[in-house]
C-alpha cells in the first residue's frame, strides 16, 4: 500500500506542481494588464510619468500630483505584487511598447528564464 501511494504521489505532484506554476503565470498575465490599464488612467489625469518612477505611483499619490487630484488606481498594495511576491516592474519608455512596459520577472525575479521564471510584459 505504501509503495502505490508512493508511486501515485510520484506521478501526480510533478503535474500538480506544474498547474500551481501555470495558475500564477496567468494571474501574473492578469494583474500585469490590470496595472497597465490603472496606469493609462493614471496618463490620461495626470500625464506619463518620467523615467525612474516605480509601480507604487498607482497606491501612493507622487509629490507633484496635488492632493485634491489624487486618487488610488489600484484598491491595496497589494495588487503591486506578482504571485510570486515581487513589485511589478514599471519600465518608461517601454521596450515592448513605446510608453511603458508592466512587467513582471517571473518566480525568479531576474530578467529572462522559461517556464515560471519566464518574464511578463504588457501591455
Amino acid at each position: 500500500l505504501y509503495m502505490a501511494v508512493g508511486v501515485l504521489a510520484a506521478v501526480i505532484a510533478p503535474r500538480l506542481i506544474n498547474r500551481i506554476g501555470q495558475s500564477k503565470q496567468a494571474l501574473a498575465q492578469s494583474n500585469a494588464a490590470a496595472l497597465a490599464t490603472a496606469l493609462k488612467s493614471f496618463q490620461i489625469d495626470h500625464g506619463l510619468p518620467g523615467a525612474g518612477a516605480t509601480i507604487r505611483l498607482l497606491w501612493g499619490r507622487p509629490s507633484n500630483v496635488e492632493e485634491a487630484k489624487w486618487q488610488p488606481y489600484v484598491d491595496n498594495a497589494d495588487a503591486l505584487v506578482d504571485p510570486w511576491g515581487n513589485e511589478y516592474m514599471l519600465v518608461i519608455p517601454g521596450i515592448r511598447n513605446a510608453d511603458f512596459d508592466i512587467v513582471s520577472y517571473g518566480r525568479d525575479g531576474q530578467p529572462g528564464g522559461a517556464a515560471e521564471d519566464a518574464d511578463i510584459t504588457k501591455p
